[in-house]
């Protein structure tokens, strides 16, 4: 019945009472339309009963007039909420497409907002349209720009991935500071996952922090040299790079504490021009050692950069031939009035008084960060002290970001494993330690997870100051509640549980990083790890 009237409504010819920009009753074809979308959701027999009907509606609706354009629109959800033939979704994104082409900016919106919600769907379909959606980053208005941005990353894959990161690569360049950070994450994010190689994935990831260094995420600096740390092949062509880039502007504070941990590591790389992938330039180890002193002192300068900074130097101290002016760069900063800074100069200085048989073996390159995963889905990243997350919306003391390269006496980090058992997560640290955190989830409403963790320890002494601190990406919110106790009894004769929610409303896998530290038989002890791959029911 409602196909019929439907029908006799697009086919019927003028009708004084009921037309409105000369199209037939447009109120009564919308209210039509959106019944027949609740009817056919689901229904086979009733979306193939439709099919026909929507078709005509869809071909032969005038589009010159607002009127036209909102009876396609309702024609369009409908298409897509029903059972339809693979062909009328085609028709229902062409539509959307030509919506684009609309000089309405409303128009323009909802066609970019329809399509973010298909494109998961119908990629293919959508991605015909890619060079209009590119377009519209270049719009005036902020929320077409928005949509248009989201809806480009989401197109990306590994066919396109050097054309549209070069139109967002652009569009980064020149948007509003208030997309820089989004847009930054999406390039790291695509980028990871598309890169069809790790030299135009460093040089892609080095571009955004010279460009936009001061609005990426906390954690694309760890992130950035991990993967110059696995690209062994590229280490003189990276740091050859990052030192030019260090030489023309060092207000990017990501950008330079990268740079600093590359010329730590790679230095004499660095000055014995053994690049092959570009031509090799001259540079002295005074020259070096200049670059990073003038780090230390420049207004720029965060303290955590000078952190890298002098990191950069002491680990010199084993590839360069000027021991003796790094001994009094070290020792000038033991009086420093940055604590930090002066922390690791003082302990710098004993290892050149005390243990300096010991510093080549501390300050050696590091080894290559391996992803592993064991007996589950769940992914484990140990990190080995390169950083130490921020942890939001926590009673705890904020953390303070180290840098990458520390000498590795501070803290002790061991190997972690994950079990997968009867639906429930759970990571366990090494046998030796006897301490096991074991996560369980529920699901307060669509968009948060409920997140609660169980400490408990197998050794026979107790656990004392235990901290479990998480971090998220910025497309999340997390919340970490007050845990139980922070004392983890011995023998498995309690636990420490502790709550944390996770806010996703947009249905991302959800990571998270760790950190664990306690004090076990009088001795300090900190884990770092990065949980990537959660079980899906704790995100979808």
């Amino acid at each position: 019945m409602l196909v019929r009237i439907l029908k006799n409504l697009i086919m019927s010819g003028y009708s004084p009472e009921h037309d409105v920009s000369g199209i037939s009753d447009p109120f009564l074809q919308v209210r039509i339309l959106r019944l027949l979308r609740i009817l056919g959701r689901s229904d086979d027999d009733s979306s193939e009963a439709m099919n026909d009907i929507l078709a005509q509606v869809a071909t032969n609706t005038e589009t010159s007039k607002n009127v036209g354009n909102a009876i396609l629109y309702e024609t369009v959800l409908t298409i897509m909420d029903i059972k339809s033939e693979s062909g009328l979704r085609v028709l229902a994104i062409n539509i959307l497409g030509r919506f684009l082409l609309n000089n309405d900016k409303n128009i323009r919106y909802v066609a970019l907002t329809s399509l973010l919600k298909t494109v998961q769907t119908d990629h293919n379909a959508v991605q015909r349209h890619r060079s209009t959606i590119v377009d519209c980053l270049k719009d005036l208005d902020v929320s077409i720009k928005r949509r248009a941005m989201e809806l480009s990353f989401a197109l990306v894959n590994g066919n396109n991935i050097r054309g549209m990161m070069k139109e967002l690569l652009y569009f980064l360049d020149s948007c509003d500071p208030e997309f820089k950070a989004d847009c930054a994450s999406g390039v790291f994010l695509a980028a990871e996952k598309y890169a069809p190689s790790k030299r135009w994935h460093i040089d892609t990831i080095m571009r955004v922090l010279t460009t936009a260094g001061s609005y990426v995420r906390d954690d694309s600096v760890p992130n950035l040299i991990q993967l110059i740390t696995n690209s062994v092949e590229m280490h003189a062509y990276t740091v050859q790079r990052l030192y030019k880039a260090l030489l023309d502007d060092i207000s990017q504070q990501p950008l330079v504490q990268v740079s600093s941990w590359c010329i730590g590591e790679y230095g004499d790389l660095l000055v014995s021009g053994q690049c092959e992938e570009e031509e090799p330039i001259q540079v002295t180890e005074d020259e070096v050692l200049d670059v990073l002193e003038g780090l230390l002192v420049s207004n720029l300068s965060t303290p955590v950069t000078r952190g890298y900074s002098l990191t950069a130097i002491m680990k010199l101290s084993t590839r360069f031939s000027s021991v003796n002016r790094i001994k009094k760069v070290v020792s000038i900063y033991g009086s420093s009035i940055d604590v930090e800074l002066q922390q690791r100069a003082v302990e710098y200085n004993a290892l050149f008084k005390k243990y300096d048989h010991m510093r080549p073996a501390l300050l050696e390159r590091m080894p290559i960060m391996e992803k592993t995963a064991s007996n589950g889905p769940t992914e484990i990243v140990q990190t080995n002290g390169e950083t130490e997350p921020s942890v939001p919306d926590t009673k705890h003391p904020p953390l303070v970001t180290q840098p990458a390269n520390q000498v590795r006496e501070r803290s002790r980090s061991h190997d972690i494993s994950v079990l997968t058992i009867a639906g429930r997560f759970s990571v366990t640290d090494d046998v030796k330690n006897g301490l096991k955190i074991e996560f369980t989830f529920e699901r307060a409403n669509p968009n948060i997870a409920v997140i609660t963790i169980h400490a408990t320890n197998t050794t026979e002494a107790d656990m004392t100051e235990f901290v479990f601190q998480a971090a998220v990406p910025k497309t999340f919110q997390l919340q970490l509640l007050s845990p139980s106790s922070n004392i983890v009894p011995a023998l498995n004769q309690g636990s420490v549980t502790q709550v944390i929610r996770v806010l996703n409303p947009q249905k991302q896998q959800l990571r998270m990083r760790v950190k664990l530290t306690y004090t076990h038989k009088g001795s300090p002890v900190q884990d770092l790890a990065e949980v990537n791959n959660f079980p899906p029911q704790s995100w979808q």
